[in-house]
C-alpha cells in the first residue's frame, strides 16, 4: 500500500509485529502476528491493541485514534515482511466482526492493482462458501493472500 506506515519491530522469526498508533486518542500499542493454523503454510494473520493485562491481542477493541489508513498501510507492510522471510505462506485473514470484515474487503478492493503486483488475493464467498479469486463488489467472510510465486 502507497500510504504512510508506522514502523514496527519485530523478533528474529517475523511471527509477531509491533507498533504504536498516535493520534487523537493518544498512543495506542498494536500488535500483528502470524500464527499456525495447523495446516501446512496456512498462517492466521491476528492484529488488534496489545492488551497490558492480558499480554495478548484485543481484536475487539475499537481504537478511533484517526489514523485507521496509516494503521492498514502498517498491518499490510507486515505482510511483506512476513512472505518475504516465508515465501511459501498463504495467510489467512477475516474481521473479528462483519464491520472489521467490511474494512478489511474495503482496503482490499482500494489498494487492489497495487496488492495484484506481489500477492494473489482469494475471498470466501457468503453465498457459496468456497474461495474465489478476489472480485471487487463481492462479498467476503475472510481472505486468502500469497505472493504470486506460489499460485
Amino acid at each position: 500500500m502507497n500510504q504512510p506506515k508506522y514502523l514496527y519491530k519485530s523478533e528474529e522469526f517475523l511471527r509477531t509485529f509491533e507498533f504504536t498508533s498516535e493520534g487523537n486518542r493518544g498512543r495506542i500499542r498494536k500488535m500483528v502476528q502470524y500464527t499456525d493454523t495447523g495446516t501446512e503454510n496456512i498462517y492466521n494473520l491476528a492484529f488488534g491493541d496489545y492488551d497490558e493485562e492480558t499480554q495478548e491481542i484485543n481484536d475487539l477493541s475499537i481504537t478511533n485514534n484517526g489514523d485507521s489508513l496509516k494503521v492498514l498501510a502498517t498491518v499490510a507492510s507486515t505482510i511483506y515482511a512476513f512472505t518475504e522471510k516465508y515465501p511459501e505462506a498463504w495467510i489467512f485473514a477475516t474481521g473479528s466482526t462483519a464491520v472489521r470484515t467490511r474494512l478489511y474487503r474495503m482496503g482490499i478492493t482500494n489498494n487492489l492493482a497495487e496488492i495484484c503486483k506481489d500477492f494473489k488475493v482469494f475471498g470466501l464467498t457468503v453465498s457459496e462458501n468456497s474461495w474465489e479469486q478476489f472480485i471487487i463488489g463481492d462479498d467476503y467472510e475472510a481472505f486468502l493472500i500469497t505472493r504470486l510465486e506460489n499460485t
